[in-house]
């Protein structure tokens, strides 16, 4: 049995709506002058609406999408996310968790849910809660969040100890059932020690790390970096478990997305079930060097075939 899983992260969703003079306090003002002064130019509608385009022609099973519709969190990017989304597809069809730019003061986070919130919807009905789990075929998704407000020019997140808490009760349930889903977590932060900048990066990823160790996952998917990422982090009994990262889908070729690994692309999983293994490879689609959309090659994933013995 496979099951194709599509990421893309860090679409920053524009142009901004107009904005009110009421509305540029704290770090909003610092925000939207950067966008003025050059974030606006890194990112590209029409390069996000020709991935979206190329990646609905490729047959998902599903989409996960790690974070980061808004820029500043203007009451006015919350509906302009909601109608992106709703051109990725339904709320069966997409999975969402936020990212730092969705939380980007008080109340921001709060305002998105309330316009996309059906797609963080809970198996159990509920939505806008994490974490929380979607089955959709093989896969078992575990959407966290976070995303919290911060300071100006900072940009880290934080799970917090009640998140984990539930996160593992739930990773550990999952890997007790017959049959064995495949675990999708997906987070928008870089969730290992290390994996991002200071100031931009998870507060509690040692806590995750751990938790994970203990629990277990089969695959993690994250944003926030805008680049295109994979790394390993150790699972139960030191299987490794794959992590990663997808680059802006929105970054312009000759800005931001220069480098090769920074180009807007999206990840597409192959996930393969059959006997005893598991086998996850992963390919990226997006802009190549001339500017078009294509098959960028496979992404590495450092020998990721998972021991599946338990799992039949």
């Amino acid at each position: 049995m496979t099951f194709r899983l599509a990421h893309l992260s860090d679409p920053h969703v524009g142009p901004l709506g107009r904005v009110r003079l009421h509305q540029l306090i704290g770090k909003r003002a610092t925000g939207y002058a950067n966008w003025r002064r050059g974030r606006s130019r890194s990112h590209d509608m029409t390069v996000l609406e020709a991935l979206v385009t190329d990646l609905k022609a490729q047959g998902a099973g599903h989409i996960a999408c790690t974070g980061d519709l808004c820029n500043i969190g203007l009451p006015s990017e919350w509906e302009t996310a909601r109608t992106f989304l709703e051109a990725l597809g339904s709320p069966e069809a997409v999975s969402f968790v936020p990212g730092n730019h969705d939380a980007y003061v008080r109340g921001s986070l709060e305002g998105l849910l309330a316009a996309c919130g059906r797609y963080t919807g809970d198996d159990s009905g509920s939505w806008g809660r994490f974490p929380y789990l979607r089955r959709r075929g093989p896969l078992a998704l575990v959407g966290l969040s976070s995303a919290i407000p911060t300071k100006p020019f900072v940009a880290t997140g934080r799970l917090g100890a009640p998140q984990l808490a539930a996160a593992e009760a739930l990773l550990r349930a999952l890997a007790t059932e017959p049959g064995r889903p495949f675990r999708v977590v997906m987070i928008h932060h870089p969730p290992q020690p290390g994996g991002a900048s200071p100031g931009r990066e998870l507060k509690d990823a040692a806590a995750f790390t751990a938790m994970i160790a203990r629990a277990g996952a089969d695959l993690i998917l994250h944003g926030h970096n805008h680049v295109t990422s994979a790394a390993r982090i150790p699972g139960p009994d030191g299987r490794a478990v794959p992590v990663v990262g997808a680059p802006s889908a929105s970054a312009r070729p000759h800005g931001h997305g220069a480098m090769a690994s920074r180009r807007a692309s999206y990840l597409l999983f192959e996930i393969d079930r059959s006997d005893q293994r598991v086998s996850v490879t992963a390919r990226r689609r997006g802009l190549d060097a001339s500017g078009a959309i294509s098959d960028l090659g496979a992404l590495d994933l450092d020998g990721s075939d998972l021991d599946a013995s338990n799992l039949a």
